[in-house]
């Protein structure tokens, strides 16, 4: 949809801008907004958000130390906002198993929407990575108990990763995987275990490659994440990321796939609510 035409003064052409993305329905499956990035102006945030179309924000756990602000969070925005449990790869240790026993402990408490994020990354540091597998392990198995959906952080571990998900797929797991930067083959190999990939700013970086993936895969395989604060989408790449700019690779989205956004929002929030089963 072109929403400037003519002359229209800059006023007008917010005004527009507002009214579009107001009208459409969003879900970000993947945003960190408890983290201290956001700490003077979540409200602000929020509001960018809700204005751009934003009407769910899903927060991935890391470790033990920001459980307490993740769940203030949510229970700030309780209609919006849903917290998942799990431990990050990059959290795993040597006392990986206490870290552990606090996620068991909550998911014993209440209610989560994933076990997110979880996974294997192998970019920084391999010190512990027999660990990770047995984290990664442990917690789909966790998920699988409290049928929850899981979300697959994954770096330098793709096929690590899969190996992994295909021991689970014969029992019903699923879920998706985060921050999809994989070959076309990795995108099969996940579909085929009827996972989703959450597709974030990475699409709109020139040089990635993902949009060249992304242009042979439905859309009924997708999700839309920001991974706030991370990932930030050009035109506003090497700055703080927010929810509101998910619909910059909604738009990117369309784009390749050569139909109008609100094909892409419809079709993508369907995908995350039945993934997340609202």
């Amino acid at each position: 949809m072109d929403l400037y035409k003519g002359k229209r003064g800059i006023n007008e052409f917010i005004s527009i801008t507002f009214v579009y993305y107001s009208c459409m329905k969003l879900i970000d499956t993947h945003c960190h907004l408890y983290l201290d990035e956001y700490s003077n102006d979540i409200e602000a945030v929020m509001e960018r958000a809700a204005e751009s179309g934003v009407s769910k924000f899903y927060l991935p756990a890391i470790d033990s130390r920001e459980i307490k602000n993740q769940l203030l969070m949510e229970e700030r925005y309780p209609e919006s906002c849903r917290a998942m449990a799990g431990l990050h790869p990059c959290s795993v240790n040597a006392d990986y198993q206490v870290e552990l026993e606090i996620v068991s402990g909550w998911l014993g408490k209440r209610k989560y929407a994933a076990l997110g994020e979880i996974g294997l990354d192998f970019y920084w540091d391999k010190t512990f990575v027999n660990e990770q597998y047995a984290a990664f392990r442990m917690q789909i198995a966790w998920a699988l108990q409290y049928d929850l959906p899981i979300v697959i952080h994954t770096r330098h571990a793709m096929q690590e990763t899969i190996d992994v998900v295909q021991e689970f797929v014969p029992q019903g797991i699923s879920g998706i995987f985060h921050c999809f930067s994989g070959t076309y083959e990795n995108a099969r190999d996940i579909i085929d275990a009827g996972f989703y990939l959450g597709i974030g700013g990475v699409l709109t970086y020139k040089n990635s490659g993902l949009a060249e993936v992304i242009e042979k895969i439905g859309l009924e395989y997708l999700v839309l994440e920001t991974d706030s604060p991370y990932l930030t989408p050009a035109p506003f790449r090497g700055k703080r990321n927010e929810c509101s700019y998910l619909k910059y690779i909604a738009e990117k989205l369309a784009l390749i796939k050569h139909v109008e956004v609100e094909e892409v929002a419809a079709v993508t929030t369907a995908n995350a609510e039945k993934i997340f089963r609202l």
